[in-house]
């Protein structure tokens, strides 16, 4: 995962010890491909708790790096934070610290058809259904992308820097603080803890859409406020630069994921109006002939999307001095963009603006912010989505809508 974290923010796992525990519940374990996920999700958990320890410990040790120690110190701040000014839950998560030796905590695997961009589902009794898919190991996501995209599948693998248990795991020392994201610059630093400690606050079985854009909502209004309140002007300068990359390509995407879903539109399949003697034969001549249509207005929204973002990182080089490290991770998204990693991404901007919007409506209080989510959480997902569409904001033509 580069730092800071790929466009257009850190994307998080299923809650894998919640998965395996669900898959038990269910009995889907019978199967051995669902025992072999399920023993990775609890083997990979349980050796993640066993290497964290508490952050005062790391700081009293003294082989512990001045640049860990800060960072450390910095996150104990921020949990306190957290705390007293945005109303996050007061647990033991993010209180220790684990060096996993590795670049990503899990690995997520997505899925799309190639005519849309809804992601492909997993259903357990706990979590509900989700459009991702958590691994430990890297190979063993690689393999079950494979497995999918002999299915038809277009699929996308790509590695996370932390999870949230939802609170669950509490008990056991709670979330803790990862080698995986502890470097990034504090503006992405302190988002990402509000981010994942607002998955503690609300959870929506099955609302994948819902759940992060309410998390990601509570990191912009959370970093926000800290980097007013309590940030150096080079942080507030380090992150304006970053968060103005990540907006632009957020507004990019966007406007690419809107092309792509008005071809896949235009070009569904049709049922036939033939006499019935010959419909069959009809249906069959006409969604081939879409189909070969969609798949060249596809490819001419790729391009176009890939030449948008060309010009994009050519300004970025050029208008503020932007280096090819920098922008390895965008680079690297465009590279494997596909319905499935479109499709990923969208979980983390629709509903934004909504919840923006609720907090607006609340009076800039967290608690009563809290509290509305909650009441949304609680409906059936149909009257949820009418909700979340009632508080969106109207959105100009000069503006993009997050």
């Amino acid at each position: 995962m580069p730092l800071p974290p790929f466009p257009p923010s850190p994307l998080r796992s299923p809650r894998p010890l919640l998965l395996a525990a669900s898959l038990l519940l269910s009995g889907c374990a019978s199967t051995g491909q669902s025992l072999a996920y399920y023993w990775q999700s609890v083997r990979g958990h349980l050796q993640l708790m066993h290497a964290a320890e508490p952050i005062d410990t790391w700081l009293a040790r003294g082989d512990t790096s001045q640049p860990l120690r800060d960072r450390l110190q910095l996150a104990q701040e921020a949990r306190r934070f957290a705390v007293t000014e945005l109303a996050l839950p007061d647990n033991a998560s993010y209180r220790r610290y684990a060096d996993l030796g590795r670049r990503a905590a899990v690995w997520n695997v997505v899925a799309a058809p190639p005519d849309s961009l809804t992601l492909h589902r997993w259903c357990f009794p706990i979590t509900g259904c989700i459009g991702y898919r958590g691994y430990f190991n890297e190979a063993d996501a690689r393999a079950e992308a494979a497995l999918l995209a002999t299915q038809g599948l277009e699929v996308g693998v790509y590695g996370v820097p932390a999870y949230s248990t939802l609170g669950y795991m509490n008990w056991a020392g709670g979330d803790p603080l990862l080698n995986t994201f502890i470097g990034w610059p504090e503006g992405e630093f302190v988002r990402l803890l509000f981010h994942e400690l607002a998955h503690q606050v609300v959870y929506a079985n099955g609302d994948t859409l819902f759940n992060e854009s309410f998390a990601t909502a509570v990191e912009r209004l959370g970093v926000a406020r800290w980097l007013a309140e309590r940030a150096t002007p080079q942080a507030r300068a380090d992150y304006a630069r970053g968060d103005g990359r990540r907006n632009a390509f957020r507004a990019l995407t966007r406007a690419a994921r809107e092309r792509l879903a008005a071809v896949y539109a235009a070009h569904a399949p049709r049922a036939s109006e033939a006499p019935a003697s010959t419909a069959a034969v009809v249906a069959s001549a006409e969604n081939a002939a879409a189909s070969a249509e969609m798949a060249a207005s596809k490819q001419e929204a790729m391009q176009a999307f890939r030449a948008d973002y060309a010009a994009l990182r050519a300004r970025w080089i050029a208008e503020e001095g932007a280096t090819p490290a920098q922008l390895a991770g965008y680079d690297r998204w465009v590279a494997e963009a596909n319905n499935a990693t479109f499709g990923a991404q969208a979980a983390y901007d629709e509903w934004v603006p909504a919840f923006e919007a609720l907090f607006e409506r609340e009076g800039r209080d967290w608690p009563r912010f809290y509290d509305a989510v909650k009441r949304l959480a609680a409906l059936p997902h149909e009257q949820r989505q009418a909700a979340m569409r009632a508080l969106l904001p109207t959105p100009s033509p000069e503006k993009p809508l997050a």
